[in-house]
């Protein structure tokens, strides 16, 4: 596939992926082409593992965005991956140059299980 040209760039989540490839399928097999191998699996990807729809996860990124110490690329990962521990949520934080305290990581959980 060639790319002439970057139009937008944003980040999305798994589930607003989903909600975006199953809308370039259903695109597709209207007009009566088929998938690719790559746009199959990512699809199939995409379907498995989101667990929340598309804006319900992107009000789970806002949510996430107003506690301290959070950044948009760290709560769209949160918000695509949906930790359900402790240990889940800190190893999304392993690269970053602080730790979160308890109270911290339960506030997290707690925004992440509101939504799923």
């Amino acid at each position: 596939m060639i790319i002439k040209r970057v139009v937008s760039e944003e980040l999305l989540t798994l589930p607003e992926v989903r909600d975006v490839l199953n809308a370039i399928r259903e695109e597709r097999e209207k007009a009566g082409v088929e998938l690719r191998y790559e746009q199959r699996r990512a699809v199939e990807h995409a379907n498995t593992f989101a667990e929340t729809t598309g804006p319900k996860s992107r009000e789970m990124v806002n949510e996430l965005l107003t506690l301290e110490k959070m950044k948009l690329d760290i709560a769209v990962k949160i918000a695509s991956l949906c930790p359900r521990s402790k240990d889940e949520l800190r190893s999304i934080y392993a690269k970053e140059r602080f730790t979160l305290t308890d109270a911290e990581l339960k506030t997290i959980l707690d925004i992440v299980a509101k939504y799923i």
